[in-house]
């Protein structure tokens, strides 16, 4: 299938550069009542040089499952800034928590907790490199590069793969990643995943709280870029049943004493620790996860905890360089694809160091 761009991007990059005036566009964003991405923007005065100077916004909270009718207004409270690709410029992207108006943090609003937890163990330098799988979908929801009414061949050949008979998406992908690195949003990597239309980002090494703060950007840039094609962006963990790989969001972390020489230990203990909150785990690990966690392609079951040195079958991965060399980090292959990554880094270094 081709891809069509909606968007009318040609057309609209000769109003982009029109002269502001001064003037800056803040596009605020947040994560609504469904785990889903919202924005909207206003216009500030002069370029900020910190998150402090921006104003605390508010939306309609009724419109987005965060507040009843009667009772509407969702507080919007700056906290991270990153430049915004799509206007260029000054022009920026502000991530935004989301608060009551009695001051406390709506529902939906998980980072307020993951930095207290953060700056709890910030002496522990907790890094986290997650890796975010999606799946791309044409307008009338098929995976992208699939033929109408039927499958592709068997998985095998799409795997970081080369040529327009088994990569499909590549331009979205090579938009969004030269979208972050605009942005400022820690991408490390990419590449084509197993099940056809399925690829992979990277978002890291980010230390505590900015492991959020940057796979939140970076999802909603992927969106915003699917929208010029015209191409529609799904992080459900299993998009198509049988056998066909899931989407998962592996989460890697370590610390300091795991970075330092004899590490192992550390990590050892961490996993073990971890380990016996498999449940409390799961249970922030991402919706219909257990579609995913069955035993098979590449997963452990949702039932059992496991772990070993280079095994993509276990719950948690060692890999092998790291039992090599004495020190590292691991891999949580847990998480599900549509996590909240602060309530899954949160548990971590909560269950590891508390």
């Amino acid at each position: 299938m081709a891809i069509v761009n909606k968007s009318n991007t040609q057309t609209l990059s000769k109003y982009l550069t029109l002269d502001q005036g001064g003037k800056v566009q803040a596009e605020y964003i947040w994560i609504d009542g469904d785990g889903g991405l919202r924005g909207k923007t206003t216009t500030l005065d002069s370029k900020p040089t910190d998150v402090s100077e921006l104003k605390e916004w508010n939306f309609d909270g009724s419109s987005t499952n965060q507040a009843p009718g009667h009772d509407s207004d969702i507080l919007l409270r700056p906290a991270a800034i990153f430049k915004d690709p799509f206007r260029g410029g000054d022009n920026i992207l502000v991530l935004s928590e989301c608060y009551n108006n009695d001051g406390t943090p709506n529902r939906t609003n998980y980072r307020h907790s993951c930095a207290k937890i953060m700056q709890t163990y910030t002496d522990a330098e907790p890094w986290f490199g997650i890796e975010q799988e999606y799946t791309l979908l044409d307008m009338d929801g098929h995976v992208l590069g699939w033929p109408k009414g039927g499958f592709p061949g068997p998985q095998g050949p799409y795997y970081c793969s080369v040529g327009a008979n088994v990569a499909f998406g590549r331009d979205i992908v090579e938009a969004h990643y030269r979208a972050c690195l605009y942005a400022g949003v820690k991408i490390s990597g990419v590449n084509a995943e197993v099940m056809p239309g399925q690829w992979e980002f990277q978002v890291g090494p980010c230390e505590g709280i900015d492991m959020g703060d940057h796979l939140w950007v970076a999802r909603y840039l992927l969106k915003r870029v699917a929208e010029d094609f015209g191409v529609v962006v799904t992080f459900h963990p299993k998009p198509v049943k049988g056998d066909w790989n899931g989407a998962g969001c592996h989460t890697n972390f370590s610390t300091l004493a795991m970075r330092s020489e004899g590490g192992i230990k550390a990590i050892n203990d961490a996993i073990e620790k971890i380990g016996k909150r498999h449940a409390e785990h799961i249970a922030v690990y991402g919706d219909d996860n257990d579609q995913r966690l069955t035993g098979r392609h590449e997963t452990g079951h949702i039932s059992q905890f496991s772990y070993g040195v280079a095994n993509r079958g276990a719950s948690i991965r060692i890999p092998r360089h790291v039992a090599a060399e004495g020190r590292g980090y691991f891999e949580d292959r847990r998480p599900a694809s549509n996590i909240d990554p602060y309530r899954v880094t949160e548990i971590i270094v909560e269950s590891s160091l508390g």
